[in-house]
């Protein structure tokens, strides 16, 4: 039986960012394991929205798990995701995660950073509490992978301290600053990353390669084996 992997991104009216994402799924279709097929879908903005992909999936196997596209914890994962897949496998976020630190690191570095500026993590920003506690580790993991100097959190929206309040107070203490962007693609908050006068600033994530290994490693994670599968629907009849 086939498998599916719906990897559901946020969407954009940006159309930079939908090509970001695009090319995304092609490298996550070429990794693909056999026999598993990854569906594109969105929880906002546009479509193809994440439970009409449900519905057309599930006419033709129960191998499912949708993989958020998101970098963090969010109301997204933890409830639009939730009552779409109705049931279904959603797995977690793809950050925080080592590889992710190490794509930062890389794009820090790829700016042109010196070792001792002070490096602001620049999210989304979340009314969720676990989006705080998912970003604050991502800084952890990139001073582990690497990067020397201070590493900050900032928010583009709904948690502080905001991105510009980050960069000034690391000018007060006569730092140089380096805006890592928390972000898969160009979009509105990349825009509002760019505006917030670091001294320099990353590029998005985008359709790193290595982000194939998260979004495969999240998938076997959540997945359902179908023998568990077959346990469980003759337990409940």
């Amino acid at each position: 039986m086939t498998a599916v992997l719906i990897a559901c991104a946020h969407g954009t009216r940006f159309e930079e960012g939908r090509v970001v994402v695009r090319e995304l799924l092609d490298v996550l279709r070429a990794t693909a394991p056999a026999d598993v097929e990854v569906h594109e879908a969105y929880v906002d903005v546009h479509g193809p929205y994440v439970a009409d992909v449900v519905a057309a999936a599930r006419e033709r196997t129960d191998d499912i798990v949708i993989v958020p596209l998101l970098l963090s914890t969010g109301y997204h994962t933890e409830v639009d995701l939730v009552e779409a897949a109705d049931g279904l496998p959603v797995a977690p976020a793809l950050g925080p995660h080592p590889v992710l630190a190490e794509i930062l690191a890389d794009r820090v570095r790829a700016a042109g950073a010196r070792p001792d500026d002070t490096v602001v993590l620049a999210a989304a920003g979340s009314t969720r509490p676990g989006a705080v506690v998912d970003v604050e580790r991502m800084a952890e993991l990139m001073a582990e992978a690497g990067v020397t100097g201070p590493v900050v959190t900032a928010y583009a929206a709904a948690s502080d301290p905001r991105i510009p309040d980050a960069v000034a107070t690391a000018r007060a203490d006569g730092r140089r600053t380096v805006a890592a962007s928390y972000v898969l693609a160009p979009g509105h908050f990349s825009r509002v990353i760019e505006k917030a006068d670091a001294d320099l600033t990353t590029a998005p994530i985008g359709a790193d390669p290595r982000l194939a290994t998260v979004v495969w490693e999240r998938w076997r994670d959540a997945r359902v084996p179908l023998s568990l599968q077959t346990v469980a629907h003759n337990g409940e009849s």
